[in-house]
């Protein structure tokens, strides 16, 4: 079989799929409110259900995906996305719209996870989840340019049928790409060697806290993203055309964002972007939730959104990196979705009782109190830095020679200063019998031994 990594944009397609629906959340939210009659409260219950199984196909699937190979579940995430959303579109009552939604959202969680093992499994995960934020982002913020002007006729239902069925055309676009992934089983459409022998996953402690931190990260994103457009529908006094309009630029500086993570890379590291930009988003937040115009609301919108998918990437990165078989990046995600799932409840209960200003405060202060968690995964999980003391203690006199050399010979790599360690390879080694040393400690030495 071929070594030569597999086409990246099978991925990128898969993962747009399946990430869209939270990308449109907040229109999602807003025309179940208006279209069906329901509180914000109900509305955002809706929502959070939506994802929340989403977030249980990706716990599900976590570690079956390389089992059965990625070909087949994305097939079947993005069946059941297609007949889940366009049964929402269609349906007129609550339940329905409801099951509908809870059904394609399993769908939406099914690709994801596959998306998530691949994009672990290829030889630059940063690099490859950039470019599927990049491509969900961009699909999202033509949707919101769009959909307020779009009509829908009387046999569709409610105004929550337009997102729901743009979800379902996206799912049955994307499946074509279907067939560019690896069939067979432990292939991932992706990964540029072999992959690890099942087993245990490896790094428990930072996983779990990288988990848990990412569920109440994206919990207090989507808390404020679930009720930006009652925000600025309310609050801010715009219109819906208004609302979407910023929307789209904020999600075009997203676009901005996830090229400039792209052009960055691991320049920097990890812990940087996620500690400094998490307490970042945090402002943003408290300012667009305390916004009562458009210069406000768009200013911190716009920023907020430039922000998020950056730090989202290597979130994203971090995860795979934590194990190439994908594993902890399909649990990392699936937790990331249940904070997503729980955020449009959290953001309706908080406004409703501290109003938005109130609301975006407690929001920024928990953001800044994960800054510390996640950037100490990130420094636990990134290796020592290489420098010329530990070429000493490592390589000695040879390796200090050769780091030192500039002419050296082509193939063999000279360490970098300041470039990560590489990890250390344990091999078991047998125990040898006593008799066999002794026998070759005292063995004659001379010309015939």
């Amino acid at each position: 079989m071929s070594s030569r990594p597999r086409a990246l944009w099978p991925l990128v397609a898969v993962f747009t799929a399946g990430y869209l629906a939270s990308y449109l959340l907040p229109t999602i939210v807003g025309r179940l409110s208006a279209g069906l009659g329901l509180s914000p409260a109900q509305a955002g219950l809706a929502g959070s259900l939506l994802l929340l199984s989403s977030a249980a196909a990706g716990f599900t699937l976590a570690s079956r995906v390389e089992r059965f190979g990625p070909r087949r579940p994305a097939r079947a995430g993005l069946l059941l996305a297609v007949a889940g959303y366009g049964a929402a579109a269609l349906a007129g009552s609550v339940p329905l719209v409801v099951a509908g939604a809870m059904a394609g959202g399993f769908g939406s969680g099914t690709a994801t996870a596959v998306a998530a093992a691949g994009i672990a499994g290829r030889p630059d995960p940063h690099r490859a989840s950039t470019v599927g934020l990049l491509s969900v982002s961009a699909t999202a913020g033509v949707l919101y340019l769009t959909l307020p002007h779009l009509t829908v006729p009387g046999w569709l239902g409610g105004g929550h049928a337009l997102p729901f069925a743009a979800i379902a055309l996206v799912a049955a676009a994307v499946w074509p790409a279907t067939g560019k992934l690896a069939g067979g089983h432990g292939g991932d459409g992706g990964d540029g060697g072999a992959r690890s022998a099942a087993g245990p996953l490896p790094r428990r402690r930072a996983g779990l806290v990288l988990a848990g931190g990412m569920a109440c990260w994206a919990l207090a994103q989507n808390a404020l993203w679930g009720v930006s457009g009652r925000i600025g529908l309310n609050q801010a006094g715009l219109t819906e055309v208004a609302v979407g309009a910023v929307f789209a630029a904020a999600l075009g500086a997203g676009l901005v964002g996830v090229l400039g993570a792209g052009a960055l890379g691991g320049r920097i590291g990890r812990a940087v972007p996620i500690g400094a930009g998490t307490v970042l988003i945090a402002v943003c937040i408290a300012v667009t939730s305390a916004s009562d115009g458009l210069v406000s609301f768009a200013g911190g919108e716009i920023l907020w959104n430039a922000c998020y998918p950056v730090v989202l990437s290597y979130l994203i990165g971090l995860a795979a990196s934590l194990d190439p078989r994908g594993r902890w990046a399909v649990f990392a995600g699936s937790a990331s979705s249940l904070g997503v799932a729980c955020g449009p409840v959290a953001g309706s209960l908080l406004s409703e009782r501290a109003g938005y200003a109130g609301m975006g405060l407690v929001l920024a202060v928990l953001l800044v109190l994960l800054a510390a968690p996640l950037t100490a995964v990130a420094l636990h999980t990134a290796g020592r830095p290489l420098v010329p003391g530990a070429i000493r203690r490592h390589g000695g006199a040879p390796a200090a020679l050769m780091a030192g050399t500039t002419g050296a010979a082509a193939g063999l790599a000279a360490p970098q200063i300041g470039a990560p360690e590489q990890p250390v390879a344990e091999f078991p080694v047998r125990s040898v019998p006593a008799r066999l040393v002794r026998r070759r400690a005292y063995r004659p030495v001379g010309p015939d031994s």
